[in-house]
């Protein structure tokens, strides 16, 4: 059994994957993991894909590289399924979160991702209705706790607060929690 869980997050520069992927290490850090939370992208500016990475484990994490094999892969842009293989390295038994107002079976033929999870939230649509503006990835987080509760929600969005409320002031942050509740209450799972 693999000790550690491997994620990874496809964006485009500017939507918060590297930020997702941190707020979700940093929450089970607070609950005594060991943890890992980086980016990989090159000089591009805003809007080029972007990769970041996610390792939670109860032991010590050696590797230093990009996840290659991941347990879960979340996409926060669903253009990028036309760019970029996002499933490739996914296992049989990972699961793969998208972005989308399409269903789980067009992901899955989209993807040709036969054998895992596949789940769908239209975040885009949850960010602009809660937070007036389109940044998708704090409502991915909560799709993700819904697919595999890695940590506790009220662990998550207690980080969120901790990271946030300074930041952008309290209206924007609960905004953000209510993202989270949202997307994890509307996922559709497959």
């Amino acid at each position: 059994m693999k000790d550690i869980l491997e994620i990874r997050w496809h964006g485009r520069g500017g939507q918060g994957a590297k930020t997702a992927a941190q707020f979700l290490a940093e929450a089970a850090l607070d609950m005594g993991k060991s943890i890992q939370a980086f980016p990989e992208y090159g000089p591009e500016r805003a809007g080029a894909p972007v990769r970041a990475y996610t390792r939670i484990s109860d032991g010590r994490i050696d590797t230093h590289s990009g996840v290659t094999n991941p347990d879960g892969v979340v996409v926060i842009d669903h253009t990028l399924l036309e760019a970029v293989d996002v499933t490739e390295g996914l296992g049989d038994d990972g699961f793969l979160i998208v972005n989308t107002s399409e269903s789980v079976d067009f992901i899955r033929r989209k993807t040709n991702y036969k054998k895992g999870k596949i789940a769908v939230c239209d975040a885009t649509k949850i960010s602009l209705e809660t937070l007036g503006i389109s940044m998708p990835n704090t409502p991915m987080l909560g799709a993700l706790l819904r697919v595999r509760p890695i940590v506790p929600r009220e662990v998550l969005e207690n980080e969120v607060r901790k990271k946030f409320l300074k930041k952008i002031g309290e209206e924007k942050t609960e905004a953000n929690i209510k993202a989270i509740k949202r997307a994890f209450e509307e996922t559709q799972l497959g």
